[in-house]
């Protein structure tokens, strides 16, 4: 199937540019000190509409789909993957299809336009891949939530306008239904500070630079019940609703770094020459580089197809998680192959081979582990587990 229409091969192309020229050279400078995405190539990614990309055009945005959203975020993870990840903070607004046609005209139009940028605040020290156990609490007084609990993996805490938090305002008994009862709050703030009565420090991580990622203690903030996205108690099912487009997200990141990876060994292996000839002479390197693109080009299209039910309105959530768990081991095994081809200079920072590699490993963890992923394919497969 063509799914290359003429207008998406001129999106992907000037993603390209943009990522080789503005975001490499930024990746290659700043990632190895641990310095953050500069504010002036925000402002580039913002001109460029790459914060709307699946905003309706009546805000503003480019009202595209989720195709040319992972278009555009395997050029920038290409690069670097944190701004193939930023793009979320404006694409991926959880609730907005909730909002009220006042606050949709009211929010979207700056969200398009890259002056509104979210960070999700959910995970907790004891709630990763098991949603149903958040004990952040939000309780009403009035008009008001006061939220009180701790959350974890909050990336760009500081640097967005804005958090959705996911506390719990209600418990369900049965045990069956832990996940009923979660609330998603929108807690604006100041641009480059944590918001006021919020206290947090940075996770040393080994990788996924450009941006801070915050353990964030919320002792007793009050929100405002209008600033509720979506029902209250129903937070689960909505994120729920925005993880197919999530997971194809991940696979595009992944498939991005893998190129880079799978690009930079080649140019590496036709430089490089060993026992009087380019190690792109021996058969043990270009069958490596063989394998790397077939699994490369064999994930883009399945990320193709997940993206196209996605745009079609078909469900697709067993093929997004196929994706997701299929990119991103793949982009762990070639980003480790690419090094492997440089050798030394591979396990340098003077090489951008290590930053996908390091960051080729987070994409099996985040938006669902590999583990999570192959049960939500196998309970479709074989039905869920009996319980006794």
């Amino acid at each position: 199937m063509g799914w290359m229409t003429e207008e998406r091969v001129m999106i992907q192309q000037s993603a390209r540019e943009f990522a080789m020229n503005e975001v490499l050279p930024v990746a290659n400078k700043l990632d190895p000190v641990k310095g953050e995405i500069p504010d002036d190539l925000i402002r580039k990614m913002a001109d460029l509409g790459y914060f709307g990309i699946v905003v309706d055009e009546r805000y503003g945005g480019l009202g595209l789909g989720a195709f040319e959203y992972c278009l555009v975020a395997e050029e920038l993870s290409r690069a670097w993957m944190s701004v193939g990840s930023l793009i979320a903070r404006g694409n991926s607004m959880i609730g907005m299809e909730t909002m009220s046609e006042e606050w949709r005209a009211e929010v979207m139009p700056r969200v398009a336009r890259g002056e509104l940028l979210g960070a999700f605040a959910m995970s907790e020290p004891n709630a990763g891949s098991d949603v149903a156990n958040i004990s952040t609490r939000a309780v009403r007084d009035g008009n008001e939530f006061i939220i009180t609990g701790n959350k974890y993996w909050c990336t760009f805490a500081d640097g967005a306008d804005f958090i959705t938090v996911i506390a719990r305002t209600g418990v369900n008994e049965d045990p069956t239904r832990r996940h009923d009862g979660l609330t998603a709050f929108m807690l604006e703030k100041p641009r480059g500070q944590l918001p006021s009565g919020v206290h947090g420090s940075p996770i040393p991580k080994i990788g996924y630079f450009g941006w801070k990622t915050w353990e964030l203690a919320f002792d007793g903030i009050r929100v405002p019940a209008s600033k509720i996205l979506g029902q209250e108690g129903a937070a689960f099912q909505m994120i729920a609703r925005g993880l197919e487009r999530a997971r194809a997200h991940t696979a595009a990141r992944s498939i991005g770094l893998a190129r880079g990876a799978l690009e930079d060994a080649i140019a590496y292996a036709k430089e490089r020459n060993q026992f009087g000839q380019p190690i792109a002479d021996f058969q043990a390197i270009r069958f490596k580089i063989a394998r790397m693109a077939t699994e490369i080009e064999a994930c883009r299209q399945l990320m193709y197809h997940v993206c196209d039910q996605i745009d079609t309105g078909k469900r697709c959530d067993t093929e997004a998680a196929m994706v997701k768990y299929l990119a991103s081991e793949m982009s762990e095994r070639v980003t480790s192959d690419a090094l492997q081809i440089l050798g030394g200079a591979g396990y340098t920072t003077h090489y951008a081979v290590e930053r996908y590699w390091r960051d080729a490993r987070l994409t099996k963890i985040f938006e669902g582990t590999s583990e999570i992923q192959l049960r939500i394919i196998s309970d479709q497969l074989l039905g869920r587990p009996s319980r006794h």
